[in-house]
């Protein structure tokens, strides 16, 4: 099995693929569009800026290789700004456009709701609650704690969400629609639950 994880100049790329290794998957950073599906799975981790994420995918001929890949029903991991990458639009420092293979949008957290202000970014260990039976979650509890860092989150259709966590409110975590998933959290720096996470994935 050939794994890809997607090198857009948007960081992580070391930790994703030393978690892989972890649980015996042989995962190659790749960055060559050309190249992409030649893979059977792919991981679009990242941590950074949505509008330059865009940018770097558009210039290296990355983003319709990424759609490509997708529509071709190969399983495809989408981590922080990755899972956020999948949706149509964010309004991180404006509005952009994004790879748009799930509906839905990106959003500040809204510390406006609340009679104190939220820290944002939300940094640490929060935990996930599992909304529906998905692969991903395979032989792991209802609900589970992973690292996050974040100051945007999803907002989608619940026919999407397969995972949710309370952070003055509840937002959607995790995503799944068809063969494309998406994790708000690091599973990569979750210890056994992240490491679980990616061998269901690679066992997809």
């Amino acid at each position: 099995m050939k794994i890809a994880i997607i090198d857009y100049n948007m960081g992580n790329l070391r930790s994703v693929r030393n978690a892989c290794e972890k649980i015996g998957a042989d995962a190659t950073i790749e960055r060559d569009a050309a190249k992409i599906k030649q893979y059977d799975k792919l991981i679009l981790p990242g941590v950074g800026a949505f509008g330059d994420a865009m940018e770097h995918l558009r210039s290296s001929g990355l983003l319709e290789a990424i759609k490509e890949f997708a529509n071709s029903g190969k399983p495809v991991l989408g981590i922080c700004l990755g899972m956020q990458l999948l949706f149509q639009k964010s309004y991180e420092f404006g509005e952009h456009e994004g790879i748009g293979l799930i509906e839905g949008e990106v959003v500040p957290f809204d510390t406006s709701r609340f009679p104190y202000r939220l820290k944002v970014p939300h940094m640490g260990w929060n935990e996930l609650f599992v909304q529906k039976e998905t692969p991903l979650f395979q032989s792991l509890p209802k609900a589970f704690y992973l690292y996050f860092v974040h100051s945007y989150h999803v907002v989608c259709n619940d026919e999407y969400a397969i995972g949710k966590t309370l952070y003055g409110y509840e937002f959607v975590s995790a995503v799944q629609k068809e063969n494309i998933f998406g994790l708000q959290p690091h599973p990569e720096k979750s210890h056994n639950s992240g490491l679980k996470i990616l061998q269901n994935f690679m066992e997809l």
